[in-house]
């Protein structure tokens, strides 16, 4: 019997702790916006252009807290145009 003390944390456990403030130590984040790893399979190519605009971001001085922050609010936007119907810029590129 394997002690519990001993086991391995589960990352896919629905739990409290928040990976981001754990990583970063940041103490004064969010805590009631609960956060979830995610994994997806992303072009190298767009990858490396977010990765290399997040750091032209922070070179330049923007407050961008980290990579996740950033993406969150990329999708938001995103996901806001696709709410336009008709309207949507992203919807015309499907």
């Amino acid at each position: 019997m394997v002690s519990k003390k001993n086991s391995s944390p589960d990352f896919f456990e629905d739990n409290w702790i928040d990976p981001v403030a754990t990583a970063t130590r940041n103490r004064n984040l969010d805590r009631t916006v609960r956060k979830k790893k995610a994994g997806f399979y992303i072009n190298e190519a767009l990858l490396d252009r977010f990765t290399r605009k997040f750091h032209e971001l922070k070179m330049a001085g923007i407050p961008v807290e980290n990579k996740s922050a950033l993406l969150e609010l990329v999708l938001s936007y995103a996901l806001d145009d696709i709410d336009k119907g008709d309207q949507s810029a992203l919807l015309q590129q499907l």
